[in-house]
């Protein structure tokens, strides 16, 4: 059983009831030393736990009841205790009272000769005698336990006394060697080293910082680092300077050129550090300065190698670029701006049949003249790619400026460049464009400058144009759309409007032709004008023309299983581009789609252009011939625009010609045009001589169509029958003359 603090618990009466054997003197201690653990646990520095507390006082508890009952009486007993306690860490103020209390009240009781039995060297004790003897005891303990302590005491003044004569002979040590350390640093670093005074006056250098300097004469008597000024010392570095010698900054590093006595400049990379006194004042200055005028040679190498071009020693784009981010910022000094993009027009054609060898002479003779064109000191020219070149101009009449700069230059370039007894033309276009300071961005001017320099291409090159925001404008709607064309048909943003096909005999509806149309999110209803282009330069105009395919299949097998069964089945007309045309799985594609859709092949007509099939090879016509033979009709789109040879139809696999509406504009009113009449008679003759049935375009009035059907022509399609709409309108005609 356990006392409440987690001892042994001692403190059994000695009168047990009968049957329980009598306690002895162990039991009696036992439990002394539990209520003396009790009581001075709580008060003590020990590190003890209680449990080992108590452990550790039961043999003075022991000792403390021999010498109460000892025979003779002797205290030294108490003496050894009080060591002993203090030794255990019992030195706190109020574990003494404690200690000594316990004792008196317990001690005796536990102790007693009448409640334990006769031992050797002991005797029996009256009960004043006891408490005579425990008193003693205690006095004796209470002495030992203020010896040990002040011993204890003294033993820690002598230690800290000892720790700190070691402790200063050691810093006096230190401060030998530091003193050693720093003469040897100072004398044999390979760096400079030197000292002024807060009035900048130089009290010592090192000879590494003399040979720096061209010799220690440099350093005489009285100079002052005021006097090493350099025009090209950073900004702010005199500033930094007075901070650190007026306390408000501890050190700063800069790189900083000097002049040596001899006249030649010497680049540092200067670190200045403030010395204070032990009381935080200001008192020296010490300088650390390391020699990388090398350094800075090479580096100023490589600047000039990482910003021009290697072939015409030009700056670079990247130079070109900084040069005008620090024109464009806002609050610069020029207050406009002028840019000229220049592109050699053809030069691949010079790579790809000369050589690169002939090329780079060439850019090299291009880049010489053009350079003797950038005269004013506020005029920058650097190459930026293989033949393209970048100019700078900048002032009030920057505008101006460019557009005459782009003059200067198409001039410079017009007399042929002579290499290897070769006449090489020169030919370029230049977009020019021009802006306000703070007011257009770097990526803007480029893309406008871009955009232009294109413009002038496509107008014929070897010209300069000003840049045109609507133009531009269209460039970046053209992109934009470009870029929307692959989700656009993921989303489903594309549909398809049916314009009727008419049969000119008897106005009745023959078939329809497939126009795509794009729901742009943004711009609305897009025509295929818009967007068929840019299909057929980004290559999705396959995917894109197989879905046209797939829906007017499927719209014509509606078209069949709605109309009676005796009736002629409508046939839908499906244009095919260029690529499509020649994309490899054309045939198959077709077979499939007409299979999964469940319609018949002379119910689908493919629309190819003239111009497509102008001077095609029979390897090109193979996919249409295959198509051809499966019954799929292939009808001759925009006849009339290719001047292609009549008699190339005779091998064409054609089933249907469709007349441009340019030839049938003249017979919109009465009386037609007489000319048109001749031709449009002259095409319906050969092709029905071909056996080949003709549709026109463009029908948009009843007097041409009465024309036509006179002429012969068999189908017609216009706005006067009906303008595309969706399939569930295709037999809704208008047969209205277009406003």
């Amino acid at each position: 059983m356990t006392s409440e603090s987690g001892g042994p618990r001692c403190d059994r009466g000695a009168g047990d009831t009968a049957g329980h054997p009598a306690p002895t003197e162990n039991d009696q201690l036992r439990r002394f030393a539990g209520i003396w653990c009790r009581a001075v646990h709580p008060l003590a520095a020990t590190t003890m736990t209680p449990d080992e507390f108590e452990v550790y006082l039961l043999p003075l508890a022991h000792r403390l009841s021999a010498a109460l009952r000892g025979s003779p009486f002797d205290t030294e007993a108490a003496y050894a205790v009080g060591a002993a306690l203090v030794n255990a860490q019992c030195t706190e103020p109020e574990a003494l009272p404690a200690i000594l209390g316990a004792i008196d009240a317990h001690l005796v009781s536990c102790s007693s000769s009448a409640e334990l039995p006769d031992a050797p060297g002991h005797e029996p004790l009256a009960e004043e005698d006891a408490r005579a003897r425990c008193v003693r005891l205690q006095h004796a303990l209470a002495a030992g336990f203020v010896r040990e302590l002040r011993k204890c005491e003294r033993d820690e003044q002598e230690a800290i006394s000892r720790a700190a004569l070691a402790a200063r002979t050691e810093a006096e040590k230190a401060l030998h060697a530091s003193e050693a350390k720093f003469q040897a640093v100072f004398e044999g670093a390979v760096i400079g080293v030197g000292i002024a005074g807060l009035d900048g006056e130089v009290l010592v250098v090192n000879d590494a910082m003399a040979r720096m300097f061209g010799g220690m004469d440099f350093f005489r008597p009285g100079r002052n680092v005021t006097e090493f000024v350099h025009p090209d010392d950073v900004p702010g570095a005199h500033e930094l300077y007075r901070e650190l010698v007026s306390g408000e900054r501890d050190h700063f590093r800069i790189e900083k050129p000097h002049y040596r006595d001899d006249g030649s400049e010497l680049w540092t990379n200067l670190t200045v550090t403030l010395l204070r006194d032990s009381s935080g004042a200001p008192q020296y200055q010490l300088a650390l300065a390391e020699d990388i005028t090398e350094h800075r040679q090479l580096r100023e190498r490589l600047r000039y190698e990482a910003t021009h071009d290697e072939l015409t020693g030009l700056p670079n784009r990247t130079l070109f670029l900084e040069r005008l981010d620090q024109v464009l910022a806002a609050g610069a000094d020029a207050e406009r701006f002028g840019v000229c993009y220049l592109d050699l027009d053809g030069f691949k054609a010079v790579n790809d049949s000369l050589g690169h060898v002939v090329g780079d002479r060439m850019l090299k003779a291009v880049a010489e003249r053009l350079q003797r064109c950038v005269k004013a000191p506020d005029e920058l020219l650097a190459r930026v790619g293989g033949d393209e070149f970048l100019a700078l101009v900048t002032g009030p009449a920057a505008q101006a400026d460019g557009a005459g700069l782009a003059r200067r230059m198409l001039a410079a370039l017009a007399e042929p460049v002579r290499i290897e007894g070769r006449e090489l033309r020169v030919r370029a276009s230049i977009g020019v464009v021009d802006g306000r300071a703070g007011e257009i961005g770097r990526a803007e001017v480029l893309r406008s400058a871009d955009i232009t320099m294109y413009r002038a291409k496509a107008a014929g090159g070897n010209r300069y144009e000003i840049a045109d925001a609507d133009s531009n404008a269209r460039v970046i709607a053209r992109h934009s759309l470009t870029n929307g064309l692959p989700s656009a048909l993921e989303k489903g943003e594309f549909f398809i409007e049916y314009q009727p096909l008419v049969r000119l005999t008897d106005g009745t509806v023959r078939g329809a032709e497939a126009l795509v149309r794009w729901l742009h999110p943004v711009h609305g209803v897009l025509g295929p004008d818009q967007f068929i282009p840019l299909a057929e330069d980004t290559g999705l105009i396959v995917p894109l023309g197989r879905w046209v395919l797939e829906q007017a299949a499927r719209q014509a097998r509606e078209w069949r299983d709605a109309a009676d069964d005796e009736g002629e089945p409508l046939r839908v007309n499906v244009n095919l581009s260029p690529c499509q045309l020649s994309h490899p799985t054309l045939v198959s594609d077709t077979v499939a789609v007409l299979e999964s859709a469940g319609l018949c092949p002379s119910a689908l007509c493919l629309e190819v252009t003239e111009n497509d099939l102008i001077g095609a090879d029979e390897s090109a016509l193979r996919p249409l011939r295959q198509l051809a033979d499966l019954g799929v009709d292939i009808a001759l789109d925009d006849f009339g625009t290719g001047y292609s040879n009549l008699s190339y139809l005779r091998r064409l696999p054609v089933s249907q010609l469709k007349l441009d509406r340019s030839f049938t504009r003249g017979m919109q009113r009465a009386p037609a045009d007489p000319v048109d009449v001749k031709i449009v008679e002259g095409i319906v003759s050969l092709a029905h001589t071909l056996d080949l049935a003709v549709t026109v375009e463009g029908v948009e009035t009843a007097v041409q169509a009465e024309h036509l059907r006179g002429l012969g022509c068999d189908t017609a399609q216009g706005w006067y029958y009906a303008r595309p709409g969706p399939p569930e309108r295709l037999h809704t005609l208008a047969l209205a003359d277009a406003s």
